[in-house]
């Protein structure tokens, strides 16, 4: 399944680089609580992959909170991830 990455999660003042928000479509949180544990993988256009886990939902709207091995640079920001089963 695809999903795209909207978002460093952050406060007013801080931002954590491993944890992003993402969408996957979904309309509810309890949907998105389904997908918690799962891998999620983002390719870079040089090929690289980088790994990470569905952490838990964010909000009620249907978004997943993801965090990764390593911190993905900015450009990942609205480029597509891959959640794996």
């Amino acid at each position: 399944m695809k999903g795209i990455i909207l978002q460093f999660r952050r406060g007013r003042h801080t931002y954590k680089p491993r944890h992003f928000i993402i969408d996957l479509g979904l309309k509810s949180r309890e949907e998105a609580e389904k997908y918690v544990g799962k891998t999620v993988e983002w390719k870079s256009k040089s090929g690289k992959i980088i790994k990470g886990k569905i952490a838990a939902p964010h909000g009620n709207k249907g978004l997943l909170r993801a965090i990764f091995e390593k911190g993905l640079p900015g450009q990942a920001i609205t480029q597509e991830v891959e959640i794996k089963e």
